[in-house]
């Protein structure tokens, strides 16, 4: 018997846990405006975060998916794309979409039950909110396909997580993408729970970066709770995209620190020992280490920082609270181009309802 190929899966990390240079540090990490920049924005995610949980919690916005832990894969992927790419993520990467100019306001519109969330003033090319799991892969393989057609050196991205890797549209996305050497980038954001299943009975795969392996493209795992490695892996990938050369699986390694949503309870179902584990190993608290023994970063422009940051996510979520709420016929409104006749009755009825409950 002869072997007729062999793979590996790499492994990318530049900060340890204790902020330590675990090897020789991207140009990122010593573009000082740069880093604080992202430093920055990680902040203002997890502010954000911390206010959207309370405002569910008051009963002022719908269930929803935290990001908490993820915020250096999130910004590191965001930080590496050009704005003429096409972004389809799924539903808790805001780190990328405000970075790519989603307005926290609208992130709370989503989640409050407006779709004019959607409707981004910014990012108009992104794609909306995925909450089916893994849909967006094949959304993200089309605008590559396109890309491809129209010769435009971009690049599409998504987002999944390891949950995600093991849905039949994952392997589709992949399965395009190298047959057709598509400009896609498919990061696999591993927080090591699929909701309540954790990594260990979702796949007896060593990696979920070597699922490319099966696509015929390229397949790297980086730490996910080091921004440099996140960046610096997609701005690889990214150029590799764009010069046509074809599709990247980056396996994103980090800690939902969350629950799931906030309809889960993870105490349920994962030990505190582990979360307090992960906890230790956050990626603000590594990367906040790396700033201060840089001298780039002191305790006042901390605080400086995080009271600014609270200001601005304040104002977001009055725009947000403020916004007047749409009439009920509007959920049938947008259905169709023309409203059919079955339609145009239950819209009626649910008009006629809301007027006798004086909405």
């Amino acid at each position: 018997m002869s072997i007729i190929a062999r793979f590996e899966i790499e492994y990318l990390q530049y900060l340890n846990a204790d902020a330590q240079a675990v090897g020789e540090l991207p140009s990122l990490a010593h573009d000082r405006e740069r880093v604080l920049e992202l430093y920055k924005l990680m902040s203002l995610v997890r502010v954000f975060d911390s206010k959207a949980i309370a405002l569910q919690r008051t009963g002022k916005l719908g269930t929803y998916a935290s990001c908490l832990g993820h915020e250096a894969a999130h910004v590191g992927i965001g930080a590496a794309m050009q704005p003429d790419d096409v972004f389809a993520p799924m539903y808790r990467e805001y780190g990328t979409q405000i970075y790519r100019g989603v307005q926290p306001r609208e992130i709370l519109l989503y989640w409050g039950g407006d779709e004019r969330g959607n409707d981004y003033a910014n990012a108009r090319h992104d794609y909306a909110w995925s909450v089916p799991i893994s849909t967006q892969c094949l959304h993200a393989a089309g605008a590559a396909l396109a890309f491809k057609i129209r010769k435009q050196a971009n690049a599409a991205v998504c987002v999944c997580g390891d949950g995600g890797s093991s849905k039949a549209d994952f392997y589709g996305a992949l399965n395009v993408a190298g047959a057709q050497q598509l400009p896609l980038v498919l990061v696999v954001v591993n927080n090591q729970w699929a909701i309540s299943v954790p990594r260990h009975l979702q796949s007896g795969a060593q990696t979920l970066a070597q699922k490319a392996i099966a696509g015929g493209i390229q397949g790297i795992q980086v730490d996910g709770n080091d921004l440099f490695a996140v960046h610096e892996a997609m701005d690889v990938a990214l150029k590799k995209a764009r010069a046509g050369q074809g599709a990247t699986v980056i396996e994103a390694v980090t800690y939902r620190l969350s629950d799931h949503t906030t309809a889960d309870d993870a105490r349920r179902y994962r030990e505190d020992a582990e979360l307090e584990e992960a906890m230790g190993k956050e990626p603000l608290i590594r990367l906040r280490r790396y700033l201060n023994e840089k001298g780039w970063w002191d305790d006042q422009q901390e605080a400086e920082m995080l009271h600014a940051a609270r200001a601005e996510i304040d104002i977001e979520v009055e725009a947000y609270l403020s916004t007047p709420r749409q009439p009920v016929g509007a959920m049938f409104d947008y259905t169709y181009a023309e409203i059919t006749d079955e339609l145009a009755v239950q819209r009626a009825a649910a008009v006629a309802l809301a007027e006798r409950a004086g909405r």
